[in-house]
C-alpha cells in the first residue's frame, strides 16, 4: 500500500520496493517455518505512508485466516510507549507533572524505606529501585488490592544506582495520568490520544464481536486454563482488569503506522497535534550513558537489542513480550513494525529475539540510512520537514514462581 503521489517519488531515489518486500519475506517465512510464531505482519514506512507491508502465516497454528493489516494484536509492552508514554509527555507538556518530582507528590501512598526519593524521571528510565516484576495476579483478588500491593512493594536497590526493567514502575506512572488527568487511564488515552489520531481499533478489552480479528496469544495451562484471545495475555494486567499501563492495548498495523507517523512528523498527523516535536526530541534523548541506553520510556538502539545495528542514533523503539516491536529511525525517515503472536501455544517459544535483529537490519541494508527522504522542500531542504526542529534533543525541563519475569528482551 502506498500513498498516492509517493511511488513516484521513491522510485526516484531508486528504491528497490521488491528487493525490500523480498528480503522482509524470507525473513518472516522462515520464523514461521522455524516455529517462532504461528503469524506475523511487518510495515516498513516513512512519514508520508508504507513502503511495505508484508505477512506471513496464519493467526493460529491450525486452520485460521492469514493476518492483515487489521488483525489485532496484543501488543504486550508497546502498551508501554503507544499509551503511556504519550500520555505523559502530553501531561509534561501542559505543566501537570514534573519530570523530577519524587512520585510521592502525586501518589501520596507510595511509601517506604527511600521511595521519598524516587522521581518520574527514575520510574520511566526503569531506575527506580523497584524490582523487575511481582506475581501480583497471585497474591490479590481485586485490581484495588494489586495496585494496593504495588504501592507497598519495597526498593531492591537506591533509586538511580541501575537500570532494571520494571513493569511495577510503569504501573505506578499509569496511576498519575489517572491521579492528574481525574480519568481512568483507557478513558483518557482513548479521548487524548487513540481518537484524535484516527487509532480507531486501538483499544483495552476488545469486545467479544472482534475477537475473531485477535491474534490468539498462549495456552494457559496453569491459570486461567485456556487459549488465550481476546484477553490481554500479562497476568498482572489481567488482575487489573485488563486496563494497565504496562500492557494491555490491542491494536492493529493501520493503527500502529499512523501512530509512527505521527512521532516522524513532529507529532501530528492530519490536523491532529498529539504532542510537540520539542518534546519527542526530549524524551526520546538518552538520559544516563553510564546507566542505561533508556530514554524516557522509550529505548534506544545499543548494538545488543532489537533496535540491531544499522540504525542511526536518534533512533527510538520498544518491544512486547507477545512478539510485538517498533522502531523510528528519524534520520532515515523509517520506521519498522512488527506484530506477531510469538507466545502461541506456550511463552517458552524462542527466536524472536533475532528475528527483531533480522528484519531491521535488512531493512536499513535494503533502504539505506536517509535513502527515504521525502522530495527537498521549496527551499531545497530534505528531511522530516517537522512543526519545529526536533532532533537536536534538547534536554526537557519540567514546569515549574511461574516463568513470567518479563523483563525486557527475555525474550520479549
Amino acid at each position: 500500500l502506498l500513498v498516492l503521489g509517493f511511488a513516484d517519488s521513491l522510485a526516484a531515489q531508486n528504491l528497490d520496493l521488491a528487493h525490500l518486500r523480498d528480503t522482509v519475506g524470507v525473513i518472516l517465512d522462515a520464523a514461521v517455518r522455524d516455529s517462532v510464531f504461528p503469524g506475523a505482519i511487518a510495515v516498513v514506512g516513512t512519514r508520508d505512508g508504507v513502503l511495505l507491508e508484508r505477512t506471513a502465516g496464519h493467526l493460529d497454528w491450525g486452520p485460521s485466516p492469514a493476518p492483515n493489516a487489521s488483525t489485532l494484536w496484543d501488543l504486550a509492552s508497546l502498551t508501554k510507549v503507544v499509551a503511556l508514554t504519550t500520555a505523559i509527555m502530553q501531561l509534561t507538556e501542559r505543566g501537570l507533572i514534573e519530570l523530577d518530582a519524587p512520585v510521592a507528590r502525586y501518589l501520596p501512598q507510595f511509601t517506604g524505606a527511600g521511595k521519598e526519593r524516587v522521581t518520574l524521571r527514575h520510574l520511566l528510565t526503569h531506575s527506580s529501585g523497584l524490582p523487575a516484576w511481582r506475581p501480583f495476579y497471585q497474591e490479590a483478588p481485586t485490581a484495588d488490592s494489586v495496585l494496593a500491593l504495588v504501592f507497598a512493594t519495597p526498593l531492591d536497590t537506591v533509586p538511580g544506582a541501575r537500570m532494571v526493567y520494571s513493569d511495577l514502575g510503569a504501573i505506578l506512572l499509569g496511576q498519575i495520568v489517572v491521579r492528574v488527568s481525574g480519568e481512568p487511564f483507557d478513558r483518557y488515552v482513548q479521548t487524548r490520544i487513540l481518537t484524535p489520531l484516527g487509532m480507531r481499533d486501538t483499544q483495552f478489552r476488545p469486545p467479544r464481536a472482534l475477537w475473531g480479528r485477535v491474534a490468539p496469544t498462549e495456552v494457559d495451562t496453569v491459570w486461567r486454563k485456556r487459549h488465550l484471545r481476546g484477553e490481554v495475555h500479562d497476568e498482572n494486567a489481567y488482575a487489573l482488569g485488563g486496563v494497565s499501563s504496562h500492557a494491555g492495548l490491542f491494536s492493529t498495523a493501520r493503527d500502529l503506522t499512523r501512530f509512527a507517523r505521527m512521532l516522524l512528523r513532529g507529532g501530528a498527523l492530519d490536523g491532529a497535534a498529539i504532542v510537540a516535536p520539542q518534546t519527542i526530541a526530549a524524551f526520546t534523548r538518552v538520559q544516563n550513558p553510564a546507566l542505561s541506553q533508556r530514554a524516557l520510556g522509550w529505548e534506544t538502539p545499543d548494538g545488543k537489542n532489537s533496535g540491531g545495528h544499522l540504525l542511526s542514533s536518534p533512533a527510538f523503539g520498544h518491544t512486547g513480550f507477545t512478539g510485538t516491536s517498533l522502531w523510528i529511525d528519524p534520520e532515515s525517515n523509517l520506521f519498522i513494525l512488527l506484530l506477531s503472536n510469538r507466545v502461541n501455544p506456550t511463552r517458552e517459544r524462542t527466536g524472536i529475539a533475532a528475528v527483531r535483529v533480522a528484519l531491521v537490519d535488512a531493512v536499513l541494508s535494503v533502504v539505506g540510512r536517509g535513502a527515504a527522504q521525502p522530495p527537498p522542500d521549496a527551499s531545497g531542504r530534505r528531511g522530516l520537514q517537522h512543526r519545529e526542529k526536533p532532533w537536536s534533543r534538547p534536554a526537557l525541563r519540567s514546569p515549574t514462581p511461574r516463568p513470567t519475569s518479563k523483563t525486557e528482551e527475555a525474550p520479549r
